[in-house]
């Protein structure tokens, strides 16, 4: 098996559109060499707890109205190539990720990491939901067969809140600086959404490499 080391955040969209890119490729090859993992990295670490208005939050980012609309013209263009429908008008908040983060590494530990992160993507990105809302997570949480009472009373706790916050530090110092960042091996960088045939690419690069 081989490492792939995936640096993601719930609420970023060219991560949403990597996993599926990514997804296509696995779904062609079920014997791919990967084993995945899923990392914490926060777009908005200084994000307060209870999030923002999310209309606020792009217009402040992107210099109003007019400059968010240009900045999400890519990505909804890529999302559609990409087999997803993004509802973006249902968003109403940008949240504070720290408790996603913490919900991503619990659902690891169950084996149940990569269903998470698919959960956290749809429940925001299609429906609209609130992942910053602890009720939210829990009922996420449930969805994937984890117990929801047990991830309630994690939430409220502050259990992992500073080793979260700390490998997201770690990943900013080792220089990664916008998700998704890939990492092949523990050598190799893919940095962004990469198309599904560079995937391939490097499946058969490393089945070749095993060969040999």
């Amino acid at each position: 098996m081989v490492k792939l080391d995936i640096l993601s955040d719930p609420i970023c969209p060219w991560c949403y559109i990597g996993k599926a890119q990514l997804d296509r490729a696995l779904e062609q090859t079920p014997d791919h060499p990967f084993e995945i993992e899923w990392h914490p990295f926060q777009l908005n670490p200084e994000m307060p707890d209870g999030g923002m208005d999310r209309r606020e939050y792009l217009e402040a980012k992107f210099g109003g109205r007019d400059g968010a609309l240009e900045a999400y013209r890519p990505v909804v263009e890529q999302a559609e190539a990409a087999g997803l429908d993004l509802a973006l008008d249902r968003i109403d908040r940008t949240p504070n990720t720290l408790d996603a983060h913490r919900l991503i590494h619990w659902a690891g530990i169950e084996g149940r990491q990569t269903a998470a992160v698919s959960a956290l993507f749809r429940a925001y990105f299609k429906d609209g939901r609130d992942i910053g809302d602890r009720e939210t997570l829990a009922d996420i949480a449930d969805g994937i067969e984890l117990d929801a009472a047990v991830i309630q009373r994690l939430l409220a706790s502050d259990a992992d809140r500073d080793e979260i916050a700390e490998r997201d530090r770690a990943a900013r110092e080792m220089g990664v600086q916008s998700v998704p960042t890939f990492i092949v091996a523990g050598k190799h960088a893919v940095p962004g959404a990469q198309p599904p045939e560079l995937w391939l690419k490097v499946i058969a690069e490393l089945r070749a490499g095993a060969e040999t």
